[in-house]
C-alpha cells in the first residue's frame, strides 16, 4: 500500500497493533490519530516542520539535573494543569494539587521544625505554619513536608550557583505528633519563569508575560495516604489571575498577615515585623472509598 495522506494514519496506527501492553497500544494509537489530524489541519511547510524539530531539540538540550524545560513547556501550554484536572475530576476535601514546576530538587536538605530555609537573610521575614491531617480530621504524625521557593528576587538556588548557597529556599520537615509543622523563610514575591530558553522565546513570540504570582511549593506525604504536590499563594499578589502556568487555585490562596507583636515574633525566632501564613494540608487515604 502506498503511503498517502489518506492511508497514512491507518498505516501508522496499525503498525502498533501488535504492542503487548494494551495501555501503550491505546496511547500510541491515539497519539498518531491526533498528531496526524494536527498536521492535516495546519498543513505545515517543510521549513515549519524543521523549525518545530529544532524547537523540541533545543527544549531537550535545556534539561538537566537542575532544570526541566519540557516541564516548563508543558506548564505554559496548560498541559500540566489539564493532566491535574483529569486526575482530580471527583470533588474531594483533600488539599488541591497543582504543578510541580521545573526547579524541584529530589534531595531537599532535612531541617528541624522551626528552622529557616532562608540561608541569605535579605528578604522580609516570614513564618509558615499548619497541620497535616487525613480527610476525617485525624492528625498525621510524622508526615513529611518538602518545601521550596525562590528568593526575594525571584531566583531559585539552582539558577544562581555561587550566588545563593546550595539548598537555599528548600527544606524537608517532619511533622510533630499532632501533625503540625512550622518553618521560617522570606516572604515570597512574584517572579518570571525562565525566559532564557526555547519556552521563553515562545512566550515572547506570542506576546505572553512570563510571570507567576508569589508562592511557596510543597509536597506533602504520609503513610497510607496519597501525596499531594501543591502551592500556597500569597493573597493580593500580582498575577493571581494570569499565572503564566495556569496553576492558581483559589483554595490555595492565603493571607500572609503582617505581625508586629514582639512576643509572637520571639516565639517564632524572628524579628518584628514579619509575615505569617497558616496553611493546613488534608491528605486523601490511599485505599478505601475516598480514594476512588
Amino acid at each position: 500500500m502506498d503511503f498517502t495522506e489518506e492511508t497514512a494514519t491507518p498505516a501508522v496506527a496499525g503498525s502498533f497493533e501488535g504492542t503487548a501492553d494494551p495501555r501503550l497500544r491505546e496511547v500510541l494509537g491515539s497519539l498518531v490519530r491526533h498528531l496526524h489530524g494536527f498536521v492535516r489541519e495546519v498543513e505545515p511547510t517543510f521549513e515549519e516542520w524543521e523549525r518545530a524539530i529544532r524547537f523540541l531539540t533545543e527544549t531537550g538540550q535545556r534539561c538537566d539535573d537542575t532544570r526541566q524545560e519540557f516541564i516548563l513547556l508543558s506548564d505554559v501550554l496548560g498541559v500540566t494543569m489539564l493532566v491535574d484536572a483529569v486526575n482530580h475530576r471527583t470533588a474531594s476535601a483533600a488539599t488541591d494539587s497543582t504543578v510541580l514546576g521545573p526547579f524541584h530538587v529530589v534531595a531537599s536538605p532535612r531541617r528541624e521544625l522551626g528552622d529557616t530555609i532562608d540561608l541569605v537573610g535579605a528578604g522580609e521575614p516570614c513564618v509558615v505554619s499548619g497541620r497535616v491531617s487525613s480527610m476525617d480530621g485525624t492528625p498525621l504524625a510524622g508526615a513529611l513536608l518538602d518545601v521550596w521557593q525562590a528568593d526575594d528576587h525571584g531566583f531559585y538556588d539552582v539558577q544562581q550557583p555561587g550566588t545563593q548557597p546550595e539548598g537555599n529556599g528548600r527544606g524537608l520537615f517532619t511533622c510533630d505528633h499532632e501533625g503540625r509543622f512550622w518553618f521560617r523563610t522570606v516572604t515570597p514575591s512574584p517572579y518570571p519563569i525562565p525566559t532564557d530558553g526555547p519556552v521563553g522565546r515562545l512566550l515572547a513570540a506570542t506576546g505572553r508575560h512570563p510571570y507567576r504570582p508569589a508562592h511557596i511549593h510543597l509536597i506533602v506525604a504520609a503513610d497510607g495516604h496519597l501525596p499531594v504536590t501543591t502551592h500556597v499563594f500569597v493573597a493580593g499578589s500580582p498575577y493571581l489571575d494570569s499565572d503564566a502556568v495556569f496553576a492558581v487555585k483559589q483554595s490555595l490562596v492565603r493571607d500572609f498577615a503582617r505581625v508586629d507583636d514582639p512576643d509572637k515574633a520571639a516565639a517564632y525566632g524572628v524579628e518584628p515585623p514579619f509575615r505569617h501564613a497558616e496553611f493546613d494540608v488534608v491528605l486523601q487515604p490511599a485505599h478505601g472509598p475516598e480514594a476512588g
